[in-house]
Order: structure tokens, then C-alpha cells, then sequence
């Protein structure tokens, strides 16, 4: 049976300038790699920090976020912050330039850009803010980058929606 690859792709979210930035590494999965070892490697952040349940150390913050069907292969996203080297990132796309959407009886749209995937982290970075404890005390280490965040509408996990 032939199996779809897999690929980790990690956004590596920070400010600079006042504006939210990214920058994105992507490879495929190594053979009994961990997802989130490789997204921790492509961040630069290293072996896991911090206890298990207990706040994340530095404020660093690496979340999965999403997944999609590219190009014959599965991507597993994650959102990696904040980005140690922001000023060698891209901006944002400005909020509301999304335009993939699924739906309930086909959640995976067509085709989905790096900017509908950005914008997705960004709403589900918003949620968890507001509602997961580590998260929020985390993000008291990082404010600007936060508030920044925040400016996106809260949203779980599920198909990739423009923004209201």
C-alpha cells in the first residue's frame, strides 16, 4: 500500500517593527521521528522545555495548529513562538486576506495558500490565549507579540475559514 508522505512544516511567529511576523520551515518526517520533536528541531528550540503541564519556560510556546493534503503529501503544522530571529521574517498577511474554506462534508478545501494556514495559527494562538492557563502565562512573557495575536477571532481547531 502506498502511503502519503509526511511533512512537519513549523511556523516560527514573532514581532519586529510592531508588526506579527513569520517565518516557516518545513521538512519531511524523518522514520520514528516524533512530530513534535521535529517541529521543536525546525524552531531551533531544542529537546522539550519545561514540565509537562506546567508553564512553558521562557515563554517559548510550539503548538500543532493545523493539517493539510499537499502535493501528494500529509503536512502537520505547528506554530513555533516566539521566533528567536523575527527580523529576518515576513509580515503577516493583513487579517481577512484568507480565502480557503471548508466545509462539514468536505473540510479539506482545494487549495490552501501559506496565508490561510498563518491566519489559522493565528486564531487558534487567540483561543488558546483565552483559554488554556500555560498559554496565557506564557504569553506574559511576550506581550506585544500577544497583543498582536489577539487581534485575530478566537477559533478550535477544524477546517480553515476566512475570518469573519
Amino acid at each position: 500500500m502506498d502511503l502519503a508522505m509526511v511533512a512537519v512544516e513549523t511556523l516560527l511567529i514573532g514581532v519586529h517593527d510592531g508588526h506579527l511576523t513569520y517565518r516557516a520551515a518545513e521538512e519531511s518526517l524523518a522514520d520514528n521521528e516524533h512530530p513534535d520533536a521535529a517541529a521543536r528541531r525546525l524552531a531551533g528550540f531544542g529537546p522539550p522545555f519545561g514540565p509537562p503541564f506546567g508553564p512553558p519556560v521562557n515563554g517559548r510556546l510550539i503548538h500543532s495548529t493545523s493539517w493539510r493534503f499537499d502535493g501528494g503529501r500529509i503536512v502537520l503544522t505547528y506554530a513555533a513562538l516566539p521566533d528567536p530571529d523575527p527580523a529576518t521574517a515576513q509580515r503577516f498577511p493583513a487579517l481577512g486576506a484568507t480565502t480557503a474554506t471548508g466545509t462539514a462534508l468536505n473540510p479539506s478545501p482545494p487549495h490552501v495558500d501559506r496565508a490561510d494556514v498563518i491566519a489559522h495559527a493565528a486564531r487558534h494562538l487567540a483561543f488558546l490565549h483565552r483559554t488554556d492557563p500555560a498559554v496565557a502565562e506564557a504569553a506574559l512573557e511576550h506581550p506585544p507579540l500577544w497583543a498582536l495575536l489577539d487581534a485575530y477571532q478566537p477559533d478550535v481547531a477544524g477546517p480553515v475559514r476566512p475570518l469573519r
